[in-house]
């Protein structure tokens, strides 16, 4: 079956992910990352190139690869990267463990969790609520139990924060796995094509490795593309490279953002500059799903992805698509990023600065009326270098 191919039946089809290739990486470590206020880095910076190869096997393996891909990634041409005096939020590096070992489990971790996903997709969903509307449904609950099969099989000692089971494991380790198993799930209980699987492995608190299944299609012709990055190895969706469009002006733009359950100062200042948005730009798209959203941006397709109250699965593994991609990663009120943090803004990089414009002086006033905007959540004794 090819990706992208509308599958005419109501039967479901099994899951099949598309083959991946090889990947040959040469990428720049850019490194200056803190969690200070954001702006320019005033030295210049070393450039390191480094030349890797990139094979993670898929499940389904048997399936034929075929040079007429399914749902090709949008490619941007090689072009110098003028957003590098931007601070980054990504790990120096995947620490002791080589990038080829920490990535292709983080794949397959995620691929895992799709499975479940796809062999639910058209069934009847058992829904429970943690909220007047924020749902949870079994299929959520088992995603989660099997990418946590995969993380405790190959890394035992690693500290796991999943949405739906909370955090687990050694709290000494270096590394902390953010896993969303199913991000948008009343996209998923409705069957709207907007949601996917998330998995994000921090490094002393940053991105180092990351990758988001995305669910395609819809009702009768359901498939899944794959986003992945690992710190300084760039960003990828289908095995091919993929960057962040190139558009620099907010008019020329098409933007996302998301709202949070809780209808309170920060969901109004968000409703208000939806409205601004909308005025000046070519649109503004609501989705329900903060990674996918994130990887949208890396794939270039919209320009900038902005959210209040987001935990640290829904931002692990988007953030570090997007970096890798060529865009840039800040708060809402302009400081630098970190994964605890409970907003972020993500963008092609180009119009950064113009969208803080707007949303940073909207994020000041609810921090003068007391809104907090302190680091969400960090387990405690974790190790990080924020």
């Amino acid at each position: 079956m090819e990706m992208g191919r509308c599958l005419l039946s109501s039967q479901l089809t099994p899951l099949l992910f598309s083959q991946i290739p090889s990947i040959s990486l040469s990428l720049a470590h850019c490194r200056s990352i803190s969690c200070k206020k954001y702006q320019p880095q005033k030295k210049k910076r070393l450039l390191l190139l480094h030349g890797f190869g990139i094979y993670t096997p898929f499940f389904n393996s048997s399936t034929p690869s075929s040079s007429s891909s399914c749902t090709k990634a949008v490619l941007s041409p090689e072009i110098p990267n003028q957003k590098k005096n931007y601070s980054k939020v990504a790990a120096e590096s995947t620490g002791p463990i080589p990038f080829n070992q920490l990535l292709p489990v983080v794949e397959t971790a995620a691929t895992t969790g799709a499975q479940v996903v796809m062999e639910a997709v058209n069934k009847p969903r058992t829904i429970t609520y943690k909220g007047l509307t924020d749902l949870v449904t079994e299929t959520d609950k088992m995603s989660e139990a099997a990418i946590l099969e995969v993380v405790k099989k190959n890394f035992s000692d690693h500290l796991i924060l999943g949405e739906e089971g909370g955090l687990i494991g050694d709290s000494s380790s270096d590394y902390l796995w953010c896993i969303d198993p199913l991000d948008g799930t009343t996209n998923f209980a409705h069957c709207y094509p907007s949601f996917g699987v998330s998995v994000g492995v921090l490094f002393r608190g940053k991105p180092a490795a990351a990758a988001v299944v995305e669910f395609v299609g819809g009702p009768m012709c359901w498939n899944t593309r794959i986003f992945s990055a690992v710190s300084g190895g760039g960003a990828f969706c289908n095995g091919q490279k993929i960057h962040a469009s190139l558009t620099d002006k907010v008019e020329q733009s098409l933007l996302v953002t998301g709202f949070g359950y809780e209808h309170d100062d920060a969901w109004a200042t968000n409703i208000d500059l939806f409205k601004e948005f909308t005025d000046v730009s070519r649109g503004v798209r609501r989705l329900g799903a903060a990674a996918v959203d994130m990887c949208h941006v890396a794939l270039g397709i919209v320009e900038a992805y902005w959210e209040y109250r987001l935990k640290p699965w829904d931002m692990a593994a988007g953030v570090l698509i997007v970096e890798e991609a060529g865009g840039v990663v800040s708060c809402m009120d302009g400081e630098i990023f970190c994964v605890f943090d409970r907003s972020v803004l993500v963008s092609n990089g180009v119009l950064h600065a113009q969208l803080l414009e707007r949303i940073g002086p909207a994020t000041e006033k609810l921090k003068k009326k007391g809104i907090d905007f302190s680091l969400w959540f960090k387990p405690e004794n974790y190790r990080t270098e924020l």
